[in-house]
């Protein structure tokens, strides 16, 4: 994991650092972050992340052109959720890889899940900029003040005596400027930022808030309470300063399993012909999740199987995980499911679970805390007839999963970022 550069990070860490660190993070995101972020930044070969993207590539080709796969996976989405004007395709897809060193000492990936549901576009890149300027490789300023006419918005500064291009946290030949431009016509488009929302259940409560706080900075697209929308026949309104504005585009975070524990008012039926677009429907939550697994092919893929088409389970439950398909965040996961486990589940209900093979990812992060897994989410957009990989996103854990439940009272572990350069670069003082 590009061991000099590891090494000199270790060497040269000290809590006021990761206090500096986070009081960046912060004051870049204007409200408190409520989940942890690790000590450290992870650094990454060119090599390994072009490897990930692929992977993620493949398989997402793979299943958006199966025929027969979209005629199930239009099944699977259930009918409250089926909007009437939808995306074609998905605008945003994530996919999530546990490392593992092979028997040939080669760092691959192994597929945890993936979704076509939007993730932290704009945190990560805050989290990603604030651990350049932590490491001295690039700095960066944090202001309330206006920065080419966006409120708050933080930038780069000048260059700080270590070379600046050393790393990256950029994917596709992407840079600060160019990322930010990718997004901006990925979630505004044509439209003005005015009326585009980010609609959320309660934004102000979920732990993804400075995720939706650095996106309304950066691009301008606030995020709306589900009970602010107004309809008014085949239109949506909100109340901006006041003033009544149209609502053109909706980029959904409303994660549906959350809606339907939460019981939230909603102003209209996903079903209904509105006159808006959609980012990030909640029809694609469905159609690329868990329940995709089965259908790729692909040497990083874990053996998993619909819990309807396993006639006996495996004797070595210690190696298999029972997963619901469209739970979010790891919910509902049992690590060696027992047959009263799998007994609780309805036979009608079995098609909606999975039993898959355990990946035991190799601690590959050397920290002054121990050794730590790392699972690094490959966030892409939709762009002409592909997907354009554009940032990774990673999670640094040394629990059963990289959830924080399972990873109390450790250091050096949660949300990192992933700082990406050549294998040999030298280090320069």
């Amino acid at each position: 994991m590009l061991s000099p550069w590891r090494e000199r990070f270790n060497d040269s860490f000290t809590e006021e650092r990761y206090r500096a660190f986070t009081g960046a993070v912060t004051a870049g995101a204007g409200v408190p972050i409520e989940f942890r972020l690790s000590e450290t930044p992870c650094f990454f070969s060119t090599e390994l992340l072009q490897s990930l993207v692929e992977a993620a590539q493949v398989m997402t080709t793979q299943l958006l052109t199966d025929a027969a796969y979209r005629t199930a996976a239009d099944a699977i989405v259930p009918e409250r959720f089926r909007l009437a004007s939808g995306e074609a395709y998905p605008t945003c897809v994530q996919v999530d890889f546990g490392l593992v060193r092979t028997e040939s000492g080669a760092i691959e990936g192994r597929l945890v899940e993936l979704q076509a549901f939007p993730s932290l576009y704009g945190f990560q890149m805050l989290l990603a900029e604030c651990a350049l300027e932590g490491d001295g490789c690039r700095s960066v300023e944090h202001s309330g003040n206006s920065v080419d006419g966006v409120p708050g918005v933080f930038h780069r500064s000048t260059p700080v005596p270590l070379n600046s291009r050393i790393f990256t946290p950029y994917l596709s030949g992407l840079n600060r400027d160019s990322y930010t431009e990718l997004m901006r016509t990925t979630l505004v488009g044509d439209h003005d930022p005015a009326n585009v929302v980010l609609m959320e259940i309660e934004p102000r409560r979920q732990k993804t808030l400075p995720d939706f706080t650095v996106t309304e900075q950066t691009w301008g697209i606030r995020p709306l309470d589900t009970r602010e929308i107004i309809r008014e026949g085949r239109r949506l309104f909100y109340r901006r300063d006041g003033v009544l504005t149209p609502i053109a585009r909706i980029y959904n975070r409303v994660i549906p399993d959350e809606l339907e524990r939460s019981g939230a008012p909603m102003p209209f039926d996903y079903r209904d012909d509105l006159d808006v677009e959609w980012i990030g429907g909640p029809d694609w939550f469905f159609r690329i999740s868990k329940f995709s697994i089965p259908w790729i092919d692909h040497p990083w893929v874990p053996e998993t199987h619909f819990l309807s088409d396993v006639t006996q389970v495996p004797a070595d439950r210690d190696e298999w995980l029972l997963k619901p398909l469209f739970s979010f965040a790891g919910g509902g996961i049992i690590f060696s499911p027992t047959d009263a486990d799998i007994a609780a589940i309805p036979h009608d209900q079995r098609h909606l679970s999975v039993l898959q093979r355990r990946v035991a990812f190799t601690p590959v992060i050397r920290t002054p805390a121990g050794d730590t897994q790392a699972e690094l989410r490959i966030m892409m957009v939709r762009e002409g007839d592909g997907y354009r990989a554009v940032m990774p996103l990673v999670r640094m854990g040394r629990g059963r999963m990289m959830g924080v439940d399972h990873n109390k009272g450790l250091r050096f572990v949660g949300a990192s970022a992933a700082l990406i350069g050549e294998e040999h670069t030298p280090i320069e003082d």
